[in-house]
């Protein structure tokens, strides 16, 4: 199954470091990020993980809850976590989800269906397709998803950005233009008439007949 935003994410249940969690249930009402990794003990998920765990606090100011992914069992999750705080310096409190059967990564498309059905023997580059970002909302469908090739860290500042130009514009009939950092402006969007962005917005710039600019709407 080929996964786009805006398709509702695929619900599953799963062994993870906090237990078994069934995804929709763990989402609830709120935001969550869903993120994947290959294998246990490389090199660059080390490091990611760390940086997530130590930006934790700001996803919970967006109302957005971590959970992560490897293809390994709980067992080999627990012993990466002293190895993941040892180099960052950042503890892993959220879940990491037991992916040794790949059957999260599968039904998430990041492995065919005829990729097996266990981790065992398989190496990073097996799976390094296993290396995605799902930013999932309150309606349980997918926002975004951005894949990197294993070689490249990710970057969670980024994905936090996103996240609040997306939950922004879910409020407001309003986008975000390039490169936008939380309290500039932003675009109104076509669906707007000038005469409704007044009384929405109050006063707005005209760059191009489609491209209006104002400031950015109180969340």
């Amino acid at each position: 199954m080929s996964l786009r935003i805006n398709q509702l994410a695929p619900d599953f249940t799963a062994e993870t470091t906090h237990g078994q969690k069934n995804f929709y249930d763990f989402i609830g009402d709120g935001w969550a990020v869903l993120f994947s990794h290959p294998k246990n003990f490389t090199p660059v998920c080390t490091t990611e993980l760390g940086a997530m765990a130590g930006l934790e606090g700001e996803f919970d100011k967006r109302n957005v809850k971590i959970i992560g992914i490897s293809v390994d069992a709980v067992e080999d999750h627990h012993r990466w976590k002293a190895d993941i705080e040892k180099a960052t310096g950042h503890k892993v409190d959220y879940p990491l989800i037991a992916d040794n059967d790949l059957a999260v990564a599968k039904l998430y498309d990041m492995l065919p269906e005829d990729a097996g059905d266990s981790a065992a023997g398989r190496t990073p580059a097996d799976n390094a397709t296993v290396r995605s970002v799902y930013v999932i909302g309150p309606d349980k469908k997918i926002k975004l998803i951005l894949t990197y090739p294993m070689t490249t860290g990710r970057n969670f500042n980024e994905i936090l950005r996103a996240i609040d130009s997306i939950q922004l514009t879910a409020k407001h009939q309003v986008a975000t233009p390039a490169n936008w950092q939380q309290g500039e402006d932003v675009i109104i969007t076509a669906a707007v008439s000038n005469e409704d962005a007044i009384t929405r917005f109050g006063a707005f710039e005209t760059i191009l007949p489609y491209l209006r600019k104002t400031k950015q709407p109180a969340n």
